[in-house]
């Protein structure tokens, strides 16, 4: 089979990424360019462009009228359409798949091709993530229209978690309303984890199906997750992915009836609801008008970092408080999925933007699970930026049986594509 170029569509509620590949079937991806429009909730939106691992376009202010995720995906196309430097991409004809990261995959435990039976069902699922998938699947149908020629695959963030036992994803409600429902735990962030599951199992020389790992990807939205034997045995989000640990603007597990004492109309539909988007209050309330932003009035945990260690800062109180509050939620997973896990982790696994970048907060939650056996490495955590895919920051001595700290560059794009490469069906 030839060689076809790929698209790696990752598209989040202010930004769309899109990976470009030249890959071959059963090989690994080859990237060849990134492109990233960001600031669409707060304009003016910007692009990046990255080809052959050089620099294009920095950070430049979008001219043109970016009002949602499709547009920012029709400027992105023709980005690297128009770059007369990237000849694997000359015309649309060229493009032979595009892979879209979708949220919510309901019962999907593997990629899907996306045909009319395929899109409906994921139109079904809308109410299960009507914050996320809806923005998806409006580039899905972009691609199908401008891109004619391309296979679209979906790749779910839900899919690696299909393998949490009965016992765990099952909610003790009315088991008929459940069923009719769909109502059980998913979770989410998976692309991510089964990128974490491989590199963390290569550079620990093991084979995933030995692996057990507490990972956590931790960013505006930040989740925690058990792997056991290479799969997803529990993970923090749930139905949705508000349950579970705070994020920028999220509120995380708190108790159900909370919502009903917060306002009167949560019940009723949002002033952001469309035709195709249906949101009610209480959904806006837990995942838009929560998590740090509402505690410190900011998203940018850097911030809540710096001013949170800073006893002088006027805001030092309420960024502290975030960031405490943060760090007793990600330790209480990890010690409930150690137990879960029987005490056999191999790793402590740290990822996502905040995982990857926040020295403090990994130094703060090793120490507070000390008692575990995890330890922190001070000269490596305090490593201004990571070289590789996956760097050790914990201490390995006093054995090898004592649990690893690790943190990983985690990359859905390639993962989406690695998939896609692999399986025959989409070739």
């Amino acid at each position: 089979m030839k060689k076809k170029i790929l698209l790696s569509i990752n598209a989040g509620s202010s930004s769309v990424k899109v990976s470009v590949y030249e890959v071959e079937y059963g090989q690994a991806p080859t990237q060849i360019a990134e492109a990233q429009v960001s600031g669409l909730t707060s304009p003016p939106a910007s692009l990046k462009y990255v080809r052959d691992g050089r620099t294009v376009v920095k950070s430049k202010e979008v001219e043109d009228q970016v009002d949602n995720q499709r547009d920012a995906f029709s400027l992105l196309l023709e980005t690297l359409i128009d770059d007369g430097d990237l000849p694997q991409i000359k015309s649309k004809e060229d493009v032979g798949i595009v892979c879209h990261r979708i949220v919510h995959g309901g019962d999907y435990t593997k990629p899907q091709l996306i045909s009319n039976e395929t899109y409906q069902h994921l139109e079904n699922l809308n109410d299960l993530a009507p914050l996320h998938n809806a923005n998806s699947l409006g580039i899905v149908q972009l691609c199908i229209r401008a891109l004619p020629t391309a296979t679209n695959v979906a790749c779910f963030d839900s899919q690696f978690h299909s393998t949490i036992p009965e016992h765990i994803r099952t909610y003790p409600i009315n088991p008929d309303i459940a069923k009719s429902n769909h109502l059980r735990k998913y979770g989410f962030h998976g692309i991510s984890y089964a990128f974490i599951t491989r590199s963390a199992a290569e550079f620990l020389g093991k084979k995933p199906e030995e692996l057990n790992l507490i990972a956590l990807h931790l960013g505006s939205g930040a989740s925690a997750c058990a792997i056991k034997a290479g799969k997803s045995w529990d993970t923090s989000m749930g139905l949705t992915p508000v349950a579970g640990l705070p994020g920028a603007t999220r509120s995380g597990s708190v108790d159900p009836s909370l919502v009903f004492h917060y306002a009167s109309d949560v019940g009723k539909l949002s002033p952001a609801s469309t035709k195709d988007l249906h949101i009610s209050r209480a959904e806006e309330i837990l995942n838009k008008k929560s998590g740090w932003k509402a505690l410190t009035g900011t998203t940018d945990f850097g911030k809540i970092t710096s001013a949170a260690s800073s006893p002088g800062h006027p805001d030092h109180k309420a960024m502290k408080l975030a960031f405490d509050l943060f760090v007793d939620r990600i330790c209480g997973f990890i010690g409930s999925y150690y137990v879960s896990l029987r005490g056999q982790v191999d790793a402590l696994v740290f990822a996502g933007g905040i995982g990857e970048k926040s020295a403090q907060l990994r130094a703060a939650v090793v120490d507070q699970i000390s008692c575990l056996g995890f330890e922190i490495d001070g000269e490596f955590n305090d490593k201004n930026e990571l070289e590789k895919v996956v760097e050790e920051v914990g201490k390995a001595t006093g054995g090898r049986d004592r649990p690893r700290v690790l943190v990983v560059q985690t990359d859905e794009q390639f993962e989406m594509a690695r998939a896609c490469a692999e399986d025959a069906e989409f070739w």
